[in-house]
């Protein structure tokens, strides 16, 4: 594992938003963890965290690529902060855009914040997780239908690697095979268990057997196949 998902990794326990107990999700399902990327709320954090993006999406799709699209309302910081990062890290001017809940009537109006795309645009999606593939679902139209551009790719911070709305595939493959763009995370939550499995992270063990254990259950019933 590069050095970078293992400091990731840490990244996400100490800014409190990976947790580690027993959790109700919006579907329903019992679940022994819990991401909140709401949880980042410092300019320390959030500078780390368009880095940990950058490089992932640097890694996993190259530099073939002019946006970054983040989906309203947790995209729209993390489609900056990348943009931001991959300035400084790789000298490569990206710009940012996002997408309105509520269209604009006034002003230059429309749905789009920041960059107006354009055709022939290159473009990176970036959200925190996907579970479902909904937000893409909703913002694929949008994005495709403001101009003739091309997804490059859909980068997301944790994949849980739990079965989507098919039941047999995680989420972000399923997404990878309904648009045909690649889709990959910064670290998989098999990569955050294998990693932090009895072993300190600040100061203390988050994944003890007894919590390797239940996640070992939840994904015997709910792990994509």
């Amino acid at each position: 594992m590069q050095d970078y998902k293992e400091e990731f990794i840490e990244f996400m326990v100490e800014s409190n938003v990976l947790k580690f107990g027993s959790f109700t999700l919006k579907s329903g399902r019992q679940s022994p963890f819990f991401m909140n990327a709401g949880a980042y709320v410092t300019g320390s954090q959030l500078k780390r965290l368009g880095e940990y993006y950058a490089r992932a999406i640097h890694d996993n799709f190259g530099d073939d690529f002019d946006v970054v699209f983040g989906p309203a309302y947790k995209g729209i910081p993390l489609s900056v902060v990348t943009a931001m990062a991959y300035a400084e890290l790789y000298g490569k001017e990206i710009k940012y855009c996002s997408n309105r809940k509520e269209a604009k009537d006034h002003g230059e109006g429309g749905n789009l914040l920041g960059y107006t795309l354009n055709d022939g645009d290159r473009v990176i999606i970036v959200e925190d997780v996907t579970t479902s593939g909904k937000s893409i679902e909703e913002t694929f139209p949008i994005i495709t239908g403001a101009a003739d551009i091309q997804v490059k790719g859909l980068m997301v911070s944790l994949n849980r690697m739990e079965v989507g709305k098919g039941g047999q595939k995680c989420a972000l493959d399923e997404v990878a095979e309904l648009y045909g763009f690649p889709t990959a995370a910064i670290v998989t939550m098999a990569e955050v268990t294998e990693y932090l499995h009895n072993r300190p992270c600040q100061g203390r063990v988050v994944i003890d057997d007894a919590i390797k254990a239940d996640i070992d259950a939840y994904y015997q019933t709910y792990g994509a196949k």
